[in-house]
């Protein structure tokens, strides 16, 4: 039995060339990327016990053990963070209080003023898991005719992998896909997540699996979309973190003339109101 903890330890090391350390090449092995024996001692920690925690079998290492391993890895801040949160939810200080099932969709009156204070604007208020709490109606506008919005409790993620107009309305697909799944490492809660990856991992399938297992911490680059009217997309996504709700407000930005004017035409065909869901 892994762990996730282990588990992206053994991702990153198996994806870790050695000659991007400064290792040599000792030619053809079993398995890609660097060998056990090589991070280890890069760690400073042994093979046996780096085998104890690539396998779930030591869950607990110190603080000075995964600095250790993120320095030998060569980790970037982004996968540092990542690392560090897998530590603690694979030690038990979140996982000993699983609470299985939804998390609340309510979002606080003050932040639905904000939301208002951004119309005619593009933007959502959602959580890890992928729901859609909150939107302007600029943001209705951008999704509509894409199925995105089309359930009293619409879902980012499940939309991603289930509908098959995603791999349509969204360009990169593959990227926008591995950015859901990373995301739910970071649900609400430790139950929450686990409780929808199991339910989505039986509609989703073996790629959705395979993508939250991976660990690759996304870019997020240029959000873009091919838009059901014909018109091409380039959005920048600015995200405000509301920690105190597990929830985060997105505004979503023209990154060209272009789509500055598509985004004003879309507005035109349809004035909506702002929509709280919950």
């Amino acid at each position: 039995m892994g762990s996730p903890l282990g588990d992206f330890i053994r991702a990153r090391r198996d994806s870790t060339q050695p000659q991007s350390l400064g290792l040599p090449d000792r030619g053809r092995r079993r398995s890609p990327g660097l060998r056990r024996s090589d991070l280890a001692a890069r760690a400073g920690i042994s093979v046996e016990y780096l085998t104890r925690i690539e396998q779930g079998r030591d869950r607990n290492p110190s603080v000075a053990v995964v600095h250790a391993l993120a320095d030998a890895l060569g980790l970037n801040s982004s996968e540092r963070e990542h690392l560090r949160h897998l530590t603690k939810i694979t030690g038990g200080e979140c996982s000993a209080h699983l609470h299985p099932g939804p998390p609340p969709r309510e979002v606080r009156p003050s932040i639905l003023r904000t939301l208002r204070l951004l119309e005619p604007g593009t933007a959502l208020v959602t959580n890890r898991l992928g729901d859609v709490l909150a939107h302007t109606s600029g943001y209705e506008s951008l999704v509509r005719g894409t199925g995105l919005l089309d359930t009293d409790t619409p879902n980012l993620t499940r939309y991603v992998f289930t509908d098959p107009r995603a791999r349509t309305f969204f360009t990169d697909w593959d990227d926008v896909a591995d950015e859901q799944a990373f995301d739910l490492w970071r649900g609400p809660t430790v139950g929450n997540s686990e409780w929808f990856t199991t339910e989505l991992a039986s509609v989703a399938g073996p790629d959705f699996t395979r993508r939250l297992n991976r660990h690759v911490v996304p870019r997020r680059g240029t959000l873009r979309l091919n838009h059901p009217s014909g018109c091409a997309l380039h959005l920048l996504r600015e995200t405000l973190e509301l920690p105190a709700d597990a929830q985060q407000l997105v505004v979503l930005l023209p990154a060209d003339d272009s789509t500055a004017q598509a985004l004003d035409e879309l507005r035109r065909r349809s004035h909506g109101r702002l929509r709280a869901i919950s």
